[in-house]
């Protein structure tokens, strides 16, 4: 009885040892699991209060290091519609800037050409200042920075809209949206740059890339005018690799301009004032519009003389079918004619038999020529010799008969 109590007591703490340490080893894997997932989140998405403040990833610091690019120097954000790519631009230690990272666009909202006003959910175009108040480290969707539309030039043309920014969530209204992943990396690189001393970075909007054959390509577009602008500026940092300097007046964008005289202003609807372009920099963008302008308008010729060609062919094609479609109208209106009058009409020698018993039918011989101006020996022998048809009727000659009655045989 002792004994059996023992064994029942050891038993029981053998049970009670044995939940226990699995009551610890569930609490060590819940422990591991949290950490591993706060890692995840705290690494690859660094959500929280202080997601703003994480630094940019591994690869981008390995790129900049391979670069030559300090951490904290500008940057420049090129972006463009067609091809749904945005371009991280970074100063290198020598003072030109090099692509640092090529992000596809997750999501623009709109058609190629700039924003009119608010509501019409299109993606601006043009060339926008990012100031360090307008980032929004607490934006619903993830990071976000405001471009700053609309700038000078488009209050000049009287376009509105707001809150057109390069944020996160991939989800566009009238913005440029990238996963909370890439808005990670460049809201970042935006940070850093203000850290260094930029008061400012740019970002060009672009339908396309400003190249003579997407131009063309668009030639008929109504926009064709302000994209031609566009590209002036987009030479200008294709020839120098360093951000123009962006003005306004007239109502149009001027780059690279310096007044020549102290203290006038570029006013966005005044006339401009005088001002000049560094000479280096003018020839090289001069060059290169020129080459560009060349390409452009051999291309354009050969897009048009395609395009005639083929508005001839299809108005070729439409005559052959209405020809075509006339004359089978034609055909089928006589054939329900003949059709109407074949029941109407009888034979002739039909009419013919009728009239006149068959064995009252005079016999005839049983030749007739197929073609009359065709004729053959044989055909002339024939009409010549033999007493039938209408030689031997024209000569008086008629049918064989005879008054002579055979008698009857016996």
């Amino acid at each position: 009885m002792i004994f059996g109590r023992f064994s029942s007591s050891a038993e029981n703490r053998q049970a009670d040892h044995q939940r226990m340490h699995e009551r610890a080893y569930t609490r060590v894997a819940a422990v591991l699991l949290a950490g591993v997932l706060v890692g995840c989140q705290a690494d690859d998405f660094a959500s929280g209060p202080n997601k703003h403040k994480a630094p940019v990833s591994a690869s981008i610091k390995r790129k900049m290091a391979d670069l030559n690019m300090p951490s904290t120097s500008p940057i420049m954000i090129r972006i463009f519609k067609e091809e749904s790519e945005l371009e991280v631009w970074k100063q290198t230690r020598t003072g030109k800037f090099k692509l640092l990272e090529e992000f596809e666009i997750c999501k623009w909202s709109g058609k190629l050409g700039p924003k009119f006003k608010e509501g019409d959910r299109q993606a601006p175009e043009g060339f926008y200042e990012v100031t360090p108040a307008l980032m929004n480290p607490n934006s619903s969707y993830h990071l976000a920075f405001n471009l700053g539309f609309p700038n000078r030039y488009d209050q000049a043309h009287g376009r509105t809209g707001s809150h057109l920014m390069v944020h996160g969530a991939c989800s566009s209204r009238g913005c440029y949206a990238m996963t909370d992943e890439q808005v990670q990396d460049i809201y970042a690189l935006a940070r850093d740059s203000f850290k260094g001393g930029a008061r400012s970075f740019q970002v060009q909007a672009f339908p396309f890339r400003m190249t003579p054959e997407n131009l063309a390509k668009h030639h008929d577009s109504e926009h064709l005018a302000f994209w031609k602008m566009l590209k002036t500026g987009y030479d200008h940092f294709e020839v120098t690799n360093t951000p123009p300097a962006i003005s306004v007046c007239e109502k149009k964008y001027v780059f690279d301009a310096t007044p020549l005289v102290d203290g006038v202003p570029f006013r966005a609807s005044a006339k401009c004032p005088a001002y000049e372009v560094s000479p280096r920099i003018a020839m090289a963008v001069a060059a290169k519009q020129n080459r560009d302008s060349e390409k452009f308008e051999t291309i354009v010729a050969r897009l048009d003389a395609r395009e005639e060609r083929k508005q001839r062919w299809e108005d070729r094609q439409s005559q052959i079918a209405e020809v075509l479609s006339f004359g089978d109208e034609g055909t089928e209106a006589a054939v329900a004619a003949a059709s109407e009058a074949a029941p109407a009409e009888t034979p002739p020698t039909a009419v013919a038999n009728a009239e006149s018993p068959a064995e009252n039918q005079p016999v005839e011989a049983a030749f007739a020529a197929n073609n009359e101006s065709r004729t053959s020996s044989t055909a002339n022998f024939f009409k010549r010799w033999v007493p039938f048809g209408p030689k031997a009727a024209e000569a008086g000659v008629g049918p064989i008969a005879t008054d002579v009655v055979p008698a009857q045989k016996p």
